[in-house]
């Protein structure tokens, strides 16, 4: 029994056993069948991230091709008509014969010289610069230009002209360098004089004499600050003693009042309004005269006899009076301090009456005495008015609105004070037909008699007038006792 039971377990065993290794290899081959499938998608996936891949390489290099010979077409056409334009001025330069039309450059250097090319033949780089002509400038400065129209253009003869440019000379000359000749000495004064005289804008400047127009406003800059420099401290400086003296003598043998040593008188020069601070240069005077708004800045001035410029004061803003003008400037520091020793210089009725300022009386109703003395200190008065009037017809940028900044205007002016002083110390006879009519209302200050002792030097001077002779008898009838 033992036997028979044992045999029939092992054949079961063995049965079950050959079942599980069946349902084992029927595992494994699905195992076998899901990874080959996987393995299937995974080819396909790549082989489709490969031809996307391909797809967008060739797309990228088809555009990129693309962009290059576009790109290289742009700069094919840049260059033909650069060599186009280099071709044509090198035509032009040939055909000119003018050696300022270029300038040499080495190739591929920063440093200047004949390039270096393999033919040895010497040939140079040029810098291209604007041909202008220079035809007027030429004429102008030939030796037989005649001096009538010369003085016309400049306001001044050749003479005088000369003078200025020796004396600038050592101020203004600039070295030639490689690459151009430098402005010559003349033509750079010749710029800076012909604009102070016309007044014309700068490209009127530039087509005149052959430059660039930030040449010819940098070239006036340059040349005034030279004559503030140089010409103001020898032409406009105040009388020593011996000068004051014949000074004093010419004024009281002409109006018979002593001890003047300089006419006084304030004008204004119109500006474009300023981006800061334009209330103070509000010109409240011309803008009710000209009918729209005006804005300027001033220049005080005392002169001697001949009308030529001692002590000058520029730039105070146009909204100032004459009185608030003289108290700011260093003319009245220096008389403050004692340096005008019996010496006065006479004003108009802007000015207040001082100890050493001499004004006219203002209020009405005048005796004898004081409109005869009005009338002697309106000839002194009429001095610098004659002077600010030549100086303004002479230098015709004065009367208009100019291109120079307000922060460089005072330095222009100084230089319109100093050309018109070597003017008039030369005899330089002004054309009338630049006879300028000035317009500058006298404001009486609210406090116009400062000194008591003033007063009454002003009241012993209209009195001896009157007694001597001097003044009254030719007086109109509106003179009251």
């Amino acid at each position: 029994m033992e036997t028979g039971f044992n045999g029939n377990t092992k054949k079961r065993g063995r049965k079950d056993f050959e079942e599980s290794l069946v349902s084992e290899k029927s595992g494994f081959g699905d195992i076998l069948s899901s990874i080959l499938m996987l393995d299937e998608e995974a080819k396909q996936e790549q082989y489709q991230w490969v031809t996307n891949s391909d797809q967008d390489r060739a797309f990228f290099q088809a555009n990129y091709k693309g962009n290059v010979q576009e790109m290289n077409g742009y700069f094919e056409n840049q260059f033909s008509e650069m060599n186009q334009l280099d071709n044509s001025s090198n035509k032009r330069a040939r055909k000119s014969g003018s050696p300022a039309a270029a300038a040499t450059v080495s190739a591929g250097s920063d440093n200047v010289g004949p390039s270096q090319s393999g033919s040895g033949s010497g040939q140079q780089r040029r810098l291209w610069v604007k041909d202008r002509s220079k035809d007027w400038w030429t004429k102008c400065n030939h030796p037989d230009f005649p001096d009538e129209e010369f003085k016309r253009a400049f306001r001044m003869s050749k003479a005088t002209f000369n003078m200025v440019c020796e004396e600038l000379e050592p101020a203004v000359m600039k070295k030639n360098t490689m690459l151009r000749d430098a402005i010559p000495v003349r033509q750079r004064v010749a710029v800076c004089i012909w604009r102070l005289a016309t007044g014309e804008p700068l490209r009127m400047v530039s087509k005149r004499f052959g430059l660039g127009i930030s040449t010819c406003h940098k070239l006036v800059l340059e040349v005034c600050a030279a004559i503030k420099t140089v010409l103001m401290p020898k032409f406009v400086q105040w009388p020593d003693e011996s000068k004051m003296k014949s000074i004093k003598q010419a004024f009281e043998s002409a109006a018979g009042i002593p001890n003047v040593g300089g006419s006084m008188y304030t004008t204004h020069v119109p500006i474009i309004a300023p981006k800061v601070s334009v209330a103070a240069y509000f010109n409240k005077k011309h803008t009710e005269r000209n009918q729209k708004n005006s804005y300027s800045i001033t220049l005080q001035g005392v002169v001697d006899q001949t009308g030529a410029f001692t002590d000058i004061c520029i730039g105070w803003p146009g909204s100032m009076s004459d009185d608030q003008i003289l108290e700011k400037s260093a003319f009245h520091q220096r008389a403050t301090r004692g340096h005008l020793k019996d010496v006065c210089v006479v004003g108009n009725k802007g000015y207040p009456l001082m100890d050493w300022v001499l004004v006219p009386y203002s209020h009405q109703n005048l005796t004898w005495a004081k409109h005869a003395f009005n009338e002697k200190i309106g000839e002194i008065e009429k001095v610098a008015k004659e002077a600010f009037a030549r100086l303004k017809g002479r230098w015709s940028c004065l009367q208009k609105r100019t291109e120079v900044k307000l922060q460089e205007l005072p330095i222009v002016l100084g230089a319109c004070c100093v050309l018109h002083n070597i003017c008039e110390m030369r005899n330089e006879v002004m054309d009338p037909e630049l006879k300028f009519e000035l317009f500058d209302d006298e404001v009486i200050p609210d406090n116009n008699i400062r000194s008591m002792a003033s007063a009454q030097a002003r009241d012993h001077i209209a009195h001896n007038l009157l007694h001597h002779g001097l003044g009254g008898r030719g007086t109109s009838s509106t003179a009251f006792l």
